[in-house]
């Protein structure tokens, strides 16, 4: 016998029981984003490496050790599986002139992929919604953003997530902090760890990102970037703050809130929950005003937020927050072959009429037939023999609900009918 082979680790299926769970979750954010006024797009999975390291950072942790890049035998082109999905959209957006002379609201969903070690609400293929808006340089739309999201969360029926907000400034802010940083930093270089000694000269505001406990005191004292921001980034941040307020939205100012992404400018922010452990962040974001000019277009204000889907399952795991099971209206049972092909033209029938109908498929005895309808939770049998055939009838035996166990004779032609009125 052959060797079974196995899925790739961290590289997760979905299986049938629970899609449910999964489909809740879309179509409830597919109603909220129309809400909102944003349009889907789709990006290839693959791109250009150098989108990547351009868009995200060269010395980020995704393009430095995440990412899976690979060489296309082909052609030799370097080409990278995606580990984010705003740089793909810029990209997109750039290429098809969406940002010329217009504003765009946009939302996609789908696989990303980071090589990093697996473990729960941390997955090399994980899916993502993110949303993105463009041209839009006033914070209420970084407000709005926010917004979204508690909107989102009771339509979920999740609880308890916090918000937490930063203002990263602008270039010229971040560089005057960033130059004190590496100062501080320089006097502490025997304590820091491999990672953050990495850092130090190349993302060091990564640095105060820091998991480790020994550094926190260390972190907690650093320079902080609101104390470099000036006057325009303060405003923007305050105008952000005054409609969260108008809007009754809590928030918790984290001046340690940096994001992994060197792209993000002003305001970013991160919703969270204690009840996930370490992968307590449920959906991130911020503005990224200088991206679209660095990816080759014209310059273009954007704010944008992602969450992780898979993490956001383990959220709704965690409240006990279960979906509907999608089930059949009806299973067809029948005995014989003259009657199933009988019973096969009536499911057909009863489909054109609306119903989620299951055939059973295989032959079996009445038995084994009643024991599938039970366990596929369907709300009705349609019941076909030979005597049925014969007379152009069918049985409809409720299996679930009050009047569980009832059973009727009716003509095939007054079976919608009938069917409609049960149900």
């Amino acid at each position: 016998m052959a060797q079974t082979i196995q899925g790739i680790r961290g590289m997760n299926d979905v299986l049938p029981q629970e899609m449910s769970q999964w489909q809740f979750f879309e179509r409830i954010t597919r109603e909220w984003l129309a809400a909102y006024g944003y349009n889907q797009i789709r990006m290839p999975i693959v791109e250009s490496t150098h989108l990547f390291v351009r868009g995200v950072g060269e010395h980020t942790d995704i393009v430095e050790k995440e990412m899976y890049a690979f060489e296309d035998s082909l052609n030799g082109e370097k080409l990278t599986l995606r580990p984010e999905g705003t740089a793909g959209c810029v990209r997109a957006c750039i290429e098809h002139g969406l940002l010329y002379n217009q504003t765009q609201r946009l939302w996609y969903m789908g696989p990303m992929f980071r090589h990093e070690r697996p473990q729960k609400g941390r997955l090399r293929q994980f899916n993502q919604l993110g949303v993105e808006a463009f041209g839009f340089a006033t914070p209420d739309l970084d407000a709005e953003m926010i917004v979204m999201l508690a909107d989102l969360w009771p339509r979920l029926g999740l609880t308890g997530l916090q918000l937490e907000l930063n203002s990263l400034g602008n270039t010229e802010e971040r560089a005057a902090h960033r130059a004190e940083l590496i100062k501080y930093l320089e006097g502490y270089v025997d304590q820091l760890d491999e990672d953050s000694r990495r850092r130090l000269y190349t993302n060091p505001l990564r640095v105060l990102d820091t998991k480790n406990p020994a550094l926190q005191a260390m972190a907690e004292n650093a320079p902080r970037l609101a104390d470099f921001l000036g006057e325009e980034s303060k405003a923007h941040f305050d105008g952000v703050k005054a409609l969260l307020d108008d809007a009754g939205i809590a928030y918790v100012i984290n001046p340690r809130l940096v994001r992994g992404l060197d792209y993000y400018n002003r305001t970013v922010f991160e919703w969270t929950t204690t009840e996930l452990g370490a992968q307590g962040t449920v959906a991130a974001g911020g503005r990224y005003d200088g991206l679209v000019e660095q990816l080759g277009g014209k310059p273009c204000p954007a704010v944008g937020f992602a969450m992780g889907i898979e993490r956001l399952m383990l959220l709704l795991e965690a409240q006990k927050i279960v979906a509907p099971s999608t089930v059949p209206d009806v299973y067809v049972v029948s005995q014989g072959d003259a009657a199933a092909r009988y019973a096969f033209t009536a499911a057909r029938q009863m489909r054109d009429q609306g119903f989620n109908v299951i055939y059973h498929a295989g032959g079996g005895s009445f038995k084994s037939q009643f024991k599938k309808a039970d366990q596929s939770g369907a709300r009705f049998a349609v019941i076909v023999g030979e005597g049925e055939m014969q007379s152009q009838t069918v049985n409809i035996k409720v299996l679930t609900g009050e009047r569980q166990g009832e059973q009727q004779t009716v003509a095939q032609d007054q079976l919608a009918g009938v069917m409609s009125s049960l149900k």
